[in-house]
């Protein structure tokens, strides 16, 4: 089999690990499984914490399929678990199968999971890693990066206009942004294991803090509601109403945010205000990436996206690096990601 083949096969993987939730404990994975010519004897991908992995799912395909796997190369985006958490070792599975090549994109940082590529050449299976290991890496990014630091990856969105205003004078701020960037916001929310506003925001905005479908019904997977702030909130309101659970953490440390939803399995935060909780996160260095909405309107005065952040000159800015630019309806998506250093 050539090596263009298995490319071939882990770019498939890829896409198939890409279906899997963005949400969840668990990375995205996914995995095709070969024959020596290179025929595909099954696929799989991993649909979410407590259901089977990609190489234990591509093995049930292979076997509803009637494909013998013994001497089968499986190609695998994530190197194979060798720990039994909700499910047994993929490693395991992979050698009780009869699997004889295992062809890896990204080895397994997580202490407790990795191991399986030294379990499988233990047993004689040839292993190679690194094929595809740049989009493997782009796919698990927020995972790798969580997992690499003992924290949530965190998204800080802003949204606001041209000139960086979050709100008139008067406070209102309903609608600046169009609904096309609405739509592209409720949709990162349904990617994400929570949602985090401050105090502040929860008592002037009354905000649901749900994710919702273009039809307006609540998405399948609702994010943790996660209020920052040693004020009280009202009995009522929206936050009262369907969606995740509410968690109000009495603390003004963004770091102590982070630990909170670490020990609840979060891999993945966004948090969207307002301007005094997005200037804590960034002044605590614990903001991986930025998406900033920014939509034609001008305002020439009101709240701005960001409070303090102890810049005094332009040399003290905080400069980011933009991954992508987007065009939703009139407004336009910057995606930023915050230059990485040792935090």
């Amino acid at each position: 089999m050539s090596g263009t083949t298995e490319r071939d096969a882990m770019r498939r993987a890829l896409d198939l690990a890409a279906r899997g939730p963005g949400h969840g404990p668990n990375p995205r994975v996914g995995c095709v499984l070969l024959d020596p010519d290179g025929t595909v004897l099954g696929e799989g991908w991993h649909r979410g914490a407590g259901t089977p992995h990609a190489e234990v799912a591509a093995l049930a395909d292979a076997r509803e399929r009637g494909h013998d796997v013994r001497g089968a190369t499986a190609v695998v985006t994530l190197e194979p678990c060798d720990h039994t958490g909700r499910t047994g070792p993929c490693s395991v599975a992979l050698l009780t199968a009869g699997v004889a090549r295992v062809v890896v994109a990204v080895p397994d940082p997580n202490p407790v999971a990795g191991g399986g590529a030294a379990r499988l050449r233990a047993a004689g299976v040839d292993v190679v890693v690194g094929v595809e290991e740049a989009a493997g890496r782009a796919l698990l990014r927020p995972w790798l990066r969580a997992v690499g630091r003992g924290r949530p990856f965190v998204t800080l969105k802003l949204a606001g206009t041209l000139d960086g205003r979050v709100a008139a004078p008067d406070g209102s701020s309903r609608w600046i942004t169009s609904p096309e960037s609405r739509a592209h916001a409720h949709a990162l929310r349904a990617e994400v294991d929570a949602l985090v506003v401050g105090t502040g925001t929860a008592l002037a905005d009354d905000p649901a803090l749900t994710a919702r479908a273009g039809d307006g019904t609540l998405a399948a997977h609702q994010p943790l509601r996660v209020v920052v702030g040693t004020r009280d909130l009202p009995a009522g309101g929206r936050l009262a109403g369907p969606g995740g659970e509410v968690l109000h953490l009495r603390t003004h440390d963004p770091r102590e945010v982070l630990a909170a939803l670490h020990a609840r399995e979060a891999r993945r935060v966004l948090v969207e205000g307002g301007p005094t909780l997005a200037a804590a996160f960034l002044r605590a260095g614990v903001v991986d990436e930025v998406h900033a909405y920014v939509a034609p309107v001008l305002l020439g005065s009101g709240r701005g996206a960001v409070a303090d952040l102890g810049a005094r000159s332009i040399g003290d800015a905080l400069r980011l690096r933009t991954r992508a630019v987007h065009q939703l309806g009139p407004d336009v998506l910057v995606e930023a990601d915050v230059e990485e250093e040792d935090r």
